[in-house]
């Protein structure tokens, strides 16, 4: 084989592998983030709607500060096992080729380098312990008078942006720019 192809399918290798690991890395990233959304319900009554939606998604209430309107929901999320299996199948995928590479690279002592593919597991396992985790909820509800007797609720949300998404969806609340 050419001399010019094995060291530079190598670094390519080499650099996908590093991609890799930035990948299983983000897998458990936090992804925290506030927004201000709208609702045409009043406080109290949003307040409440938002208390039961939290409570079916098995969230508990952790604080309240009542004169203010915020309240503090804490939850347990739990790790996926699809995502937990993918992270340590695309592992076992990007170990094996690095393996494959550094066996043609040093023909002698080749097998060796295919064992690398027994460290797959630590992905999935890498996640599975980083990702399941306690998350908290914050909510600061206000009310915003509109022209009319109208009276118009705005609500600050500190959450997972995935739980933001689907609280949305759930409580038809518009976002606020």
């Amino acid at each position: 084989m050419n001399t010019a192809v094995l060291p530079s399918t190598f670094v390519l290798t080499l650099l996908l592998a590093v991609g890799l690991f930035f990948f299983i890395k983000a897998s458990v990233k936090d992804r925290t983030e506030q927004v201000k959304l709208s609702s045409d319900s009043a406080q109290e009554s949003l307040l409440t709607q938002l208390q039961q939606y939290f409570s079916d998604r098995a969230y508990r209430v952790a604080a309240v500060d009542a004169p203010n309107y915020q309240v503090t929901f804490e939850g347990f999320v739990r790790p996926s096992w699809f995502l937990a299996i993918f992270l340590t199948m695309l592992s076992a995928g990007g170990t094996l080729c690095l393996g494959l590479v550094l066996a043609m690279l040093v023909p002698q002592n080749g097998q060796i380098f295919l064992a690398l593919v027994l460290l797959s597991p630590l992905a999935g396992i890498f996640y599975w312990k980083k990702a399941g985790r306690s998350e908290q909820v914050s909510l600061k509800l206000e009310s915003v008078a509109e022209s009319g007797s109208q009276t118009k609720s705005l609500i600050t949300v500190r959450a997972h942006r995935d739980e933001l998404a689907a609280m949305q969806k759930a409580l038809d609340l518009k976002p606020v720019s």
